[in-house]
């Protein structure tokens, strides 16, 4: 039986025209050739259907509503707790993660938080200790890997500071159990195809080192 690969795909450009799918592509494509008993599985928030959650869909903290709740709830509502509990499950499913996303006002798009509001449930993704929230996924080893495109070069010392969707997303990997969180930032792609080019060339000489890194 084959692993899983999930690819997450944030960004409503064409491949052609997106830098961070573009090098998210080439990464996938590397990584597959050296890991053949991979396979791969793709989620486009711009494209697939992400719910938002409802008050009316949650039971308690992080936890959907289950059995004669569910009921209670009209077909539309049920449709999309069924999408939300499928999107957790593929989640749990995969052992590598490859997230591509623009950076958007030092974050990312909407669509990828309301993705993770979806993937993050009590009792699947976490459980609570204590109260205090743990996660699961540290059953078996996960890696996760962030392509991150930005049109300026952020400064290294302001990294910490303005590279939000970064620190999120690498907290989130934590949060979860996901063991081993590497990046690859598609910097200063500037306002011409040249300087385009030249950062996807960079961000692409990282792919190697990166996947010879993560541990699946």
């Amino acid at each position: 039986m084959k692993k899983k690969l999930l690819y997450i795909n944030c960004n409503s450009k064409p491949e052609k025209l997106s830098s961070s799918k573009t090098v998210a592509r080439l990464f996938i494509q590397k990584f597959i050739e050296l890991n053949p008993n991979f396979e791969v599985e793709e989620v486009d928030l711009y494209k697939d259907h992400i719910p938002r959650l409802e008050y009316e869909y949650i039971a308690g903290r992080s936890a959907l509503v289950e059995k004669e709740a569910l009921k209670q709830l009209d077909d539309h509502a049920q449709k999309e707790i069924k999408r939300i509990n499928d999107l957790c499950e593929q989640f749990i499913d995969c052992r590598v993660y490859v997230i591509a996303a623009p950076m958007w006002s030092l974050s990312f798009p909407p669509q990828l938080k309301e993705y993770f509001d979806c993937v993050i449930q009590d009792k699947k993704t976490i459980k609570f200790e204590n109260k205090k929230p743990k996660g699961t996924l540290n059953n078996v080893y996960r890696s996760m890997v962030y392509i991150q495109s930005s049109g300026g070069k952020v400064p290294l010392y302001l990294k910490p500071i303005l590279n939000k969707g970064l620190n999120y997303i690498k907290y989130i990997a934590k949060y979860l159990g996901i063991k081993k969180f590497k990046s690859i930032l598609v910097d200063n792609t500037g306002t011409t195809e040249k300087e385009r080019e030249d950062a996807i060339d960079k961000a692409t000489k990282e792919i190697d080192k990166v996947i010879k890194s993560l541990k699946y």
